[in-house]
């Protein structure tokens, strides 16, 4: 019979083996910089390791002194090191080295106290700020001050306001509480600053096509407005710009899909599955012809804008909007009924749909799901209309006309599907 091997036995084996692999990773880095061994080799590191296993161990509760012992004499002799380092080199010691050992002496208590995927999380960030350093550093000089600014507002929206609120339903809407309404601005800001990073950071020289796709992320609407200005100045990106624009549209779609799926929306989603899949996939081969009929030449960069959607106000207008389409489907489909909302689809979508259609299916209004099916559908094809007329009336060029012409199929097909399928 197999013999199980005791359970602490295993415990610090893993605390010595993710110990040893921070040494191996440390001694890579330092031959990457050119630099010497210094404090922290793969046998020192293993061993602050160890040490930390042992005396968390040996202390068995609290106030743990034996283990901050061992901590304080890790940081004095650190602090030492740093203080050689300064008087040998004449400059200050790196800290990363530092960081290191005592992220090594830590492992113990984290592999003994919290579950498996903490120490291998902590290890893969470890990893990656050792190996990745030159990609680290081209970002850090790329990005501005005020992205920090910028991410502290994300973590107010999401870290903080979001717990805070209520799951009480909002008065006259019995369906939609404050919760519900704020998770969906925290999903559409997130979606919206992820594109916006990686056109600025990641691909700051995008070409026409990755533009589009990364700009369908980002709110396809904006991306055809940047389009079609650009269009009208440049002759050879108006050859690609049609490709571009219904890409983003495409991507529009898998964007808006996912924000649903996510929200918990499953019957939703998977009823929007076959003719949002259908119209991306259509609009997908669409791209592809326009470009090839563009050819190969290459097009200057096209930005998107230099203004970051990560604001608080615009997640204050979204949440505004969320409520008041709320309640005004509501009252719509009281009155009117399915008629009344496949017009009221139909009008919001040359606006901003986002907020129209989580609303629409976080609400529970009076009519049925299948009427609510066919409202997004409405109006993610006349949103597509609105931009048939942005890209024709800003670029003032006939090279857009088969970008718009599908936009406006794209529309009857929509119509089409929301009268005709079940």
């Amino acid at each position: 019979m197999p013999v199980a091997l005791p359970a602490l036995l295993l415990q610090f084996a893993v605390t010595s083996v993710l110990a040893f692999v921070l040494g191996l990773e440390l001694h890579g880095y330092r031959r990457a910089q050119d630099e010497g061994v210094g404090f922290g080799t793969t046998r020192t590191l293993t061993l602050a390791g160890a040490a930390g296993f042992v005396l968390w161990l040996l202390d068995g509760q609290r106030p743990r002194g034996l283990y901050l012992g061992g901590l304080v004499a890790l940081a004095a002799w650190l602090a030492v090191d740093l203080a050689r380092a300064e008087r040998t080199q004449g400059a200050g010691g790196e800290l990363l080295p530092t960081m290191i050992a005592l992220l090594a002496y830590a492992l113990g208590p984290l592999v003994l106290t919290q579950p498996a995927w903490m120490p291998a999380a902590v290890l893969i960030v470890a990893i990656l700020m050792l190996a990745e350093k030159p990609v680290i550093r081209k970002l850090s000089d790329a990005m501005p001050v005020s992205e920090g600014v910028t991410l502290v507002k994300f973590l107010i929206i999401a870290g903080l306001v979001l717990p805070l609120l209520p799951d009480t339903p909002i008065p006259g809407l019995p369906s939609i509480s404050y919760a519900k309404v704020w998770l969906a601005v925290v999903l559409i800001s997130a979606i919206s600053y992820a594109g916006y990073l990686a056109h600025t950071y990641l691909f700051p020289k995008a070409s026409t096509l990755l533009t589009g796709l990364l700009g369908g992320i980002y709110s396809s609407t904006a991306a055809t407005v940047v389009l079609a200005r650009q269009a009208r100045q440049d002759a050879l990106l108006a050859r690609q710009a049609p490709a571009a624009t219904v890409l983003a549209t495409a991507m529009m779609y898998l964007r808006l899909w996912a924000v649903i799926a996510v929200l918990g929306h499953r019957d939703a989603a998977l009823r929007l599955a076959l003719p949002f899949g259908s119209l991306c996939a259509l609009s997908l081969g669409v791209t592809w012809l326009l470009w090839r009929r563009a050819g190969d030449d290459v097009a200057a960069p096209t930005r998107l804008g230099s203004r970051n959607p990560l604001d608080l106000p615009v997640a204050f207008v979204f949440a505004g909007l969320f409520v008041a389409f709320a309640a005004l489907t509501s009252l719509v489909t009281g009155h009117f009924g399915v008629g009344g909302l496949n017009v009221l689809s139909f009008v919001v979508g040359l606006s901003d749909i986002d907020p129209f259609v989580l609303s629409l299916l976080a609400g529970h209004f009076q009519v049925g799901e299948a009427a609510v099916i066919h409202a997004v559908l409405i109006a993610s094809g006349s949103n597509n209309l609105l931009k048939a007329v942005y890209a024709m009336a800003l670029s003032r060029r006939r090279a857009m006309l088969p970008a718009a012409g599908w936009l406006v199929l794209s529309l009857l097909l929509s119509l089409a599907w929301a009268a005709y399928a079940p």
